[in-house]
C-alpha cells in the first residue's frame, strides 16, 4: 500500500491507539505522512502503538469532544483528520455509552469546525459503520440503504451516534462546504483486535486457544462478513486519497458472509481445536444478516478485499497466541 498523496500530509487521526486507528497509523507512516494521534485510552491501548518510534509520529492523550485547540501543537494544521474514535464493540459502547454517543456527534461537530477555520480545504474521513443499518430489511446492504435501527435500544447509543455523525458530516459538507467522506465499516478483524472486543471472531479465537467452548447466541444462523484489517485501511487510504469524492458515503468491507456456526468451524480447523458450542440467548437487537455491497467502491476507488478469512486469520492467530498464552 504506497500513495504518494499521503508523503509529507500533516495528518490527524483519532482513536490511534484503537484497533484499527493503530494500523491506519502504522500505514500512513510507511506511506511518509506526518501523523499526530489522539486517543484517551477508554477503549485504545498504549501497546498498540509501542513499536512505533517514527520522528514523523506524535501521539497526545486527549479526549476528542473537547475543542482541538487545547489538545493539538499550534503549528499543526492537519490536511486530513481520519476521525476513529468511539468505542466499537457491544460490550465497550454499552459500559461507555455517553462517550460512546458523544465522541460520535459532539466529537465529529468540534473536529469539523477547527477544520473550517484552520484549513477549510482539509479532508475529513469520518469512520462510519455497517450498523447504520441496524437489523436490515436490505440484503446486501447498499449505501443507499437507510436502515432498521432501534432508535431506543441496547445499541442506539453507537447505531445512532453513528448515524448522527454522518448528519453531522452532510450538513458541513452541503451547507459549509467541507470535504466530508464517510467509509462505513464492516466487521474487521486481525492482530491488535482486543481478546476482549466482544464480537465473533475475537470471542471464538480467545476461546480455541484457552480450549474453552465457542459461545454462539442464538442458533448461530445469523451471519456476518468479515474484512481483514490491511484490505480495510488500503480502502480508507484509497477513499481519502482520491479527488471528486468530497461528500460520498462507501461500504468499506468483505462482502463474504459466513454463518457463525461456519465462523466457529474455520477457526477449530485452523486452530486444531474441537468445535464445542455453548448456546447463549441473542441479545437485544442483534442484526441477523450483515454484507455489504461493495459495488461502489469498485467502481470509485477500484477497491476490493483481497484476504480470505482464511489468510487473514492464520497471522491473527498467532498475535493471539502470542497474548494469550
Amino acid at each position: 500500500m504506497v500513495y504518494d498523496y499521503f508523503q509529507n500530509k500533516k495528518v490527524l487521526v483519532t482513536g490511534a491507539a484503537g484497533f484499527l486507528g493503530s494500523h491506519l497509523v502504522e500505514n500512513l507512516l510507511k506511506n511518509s505522512a506526518q501523523v499526530v494521534g489522539v486517543d484517551n485510552l477508554l477503549t485504545g491501548k498504549k501497546r498498540n502503538l509501542e513499536h512505533l518510534s517514527d520522528p514523523k509520529f506524535t501521539f497526545i492523550q486527549a479526549d476528542v469532544i473537547e475543542n482541538p485547540d487545547s489538545y493539538l501543537p499550534s503549528n499543526f494544521v492537519p490536511d486530513l483528520i481520519f476521525h476513529f474514535a468511539s468505542p466499537a464493540s457491544p460490550p465497550a459502547y454499552q459500559k461507555y455509552p455517553v462517550q460512546t454517543y458523544l465522541v460520535n456527534s459532539i466529537g465529529t461537530h468540534k473536529l469539523l469546525q477547527f477544520l473550517k477555520a484552520h484549513n477549510p480545504d482539509g479532508r475529513f474521513i469520518y469512520a462510519g459503520t455497517s450498523e447504520a443499518y441496524g437489523d436490515p430489511l436490505e440484503h446486501p446492504q447498499k449505501e443507499t440503504y437507510f436502515g432498521n435501527v432501534n432508535p431506543n435500544g441496547i445499541r442506539s447509543c453507537y447505531d445512532e451516534g453513528k448515524r448522527l455523525g454522518e448528519t453531522i458530516c452532510g450538513v458541513h459538507f452541503r451547507d459549509l462546504g467541507i470535504d466530508t467522506r464517510i467509509g462505513r465499516i464492516f466487521n474487521t478483524y486481525g492482530p491488535r483486535l482486543d481478546p476482549d472486543d466482544g464480537r465473533v471472531i475475537s470471542n471464538f479465537l480467545k476461546q480455541a486457544i484457552l480450549n474453552q467452548p465457542f459461545s454462539v447466541y442464538g442458533d448461530g444462523s445469523q451471519t456476518r462478513s468479515y474484512c481483514y484489517v490491511d484490505d480495510l485501511i488500503d480502502g480508507f487510504l484509497k477513499f481519502a486519497q482520491a479527488d471528486h469524492l468530497s461528500g460520498q458515503t462507501i461500504n468499506i468491507g468483505n462482502p463474504g458472509e459466513y454463518t457463525v456456526l461456519q465462523t466457529a468451524e474455520v477457526i477449530a480447523t485452523l486452530t486444531n481445536r474441537p468445535m464445542t458450542i455453548n448456546h447463549l440467548s441473542t441479545p437485544g437487537d442483534d442484526p441477523t444478516r450483515r454484507q455489504p455491497d461493495i459495488s461502489k467502491a469498485k467502481q470509485l476507488l477500484n477497491w476490493q478485499p483481497k484476504v480470505s478469512l482464511e489468510e487473514g486469520l492464520i497471522p491473527t492467530i498467532k498475535w493471539y497466541e502470542s497474548v494469550l498464552k
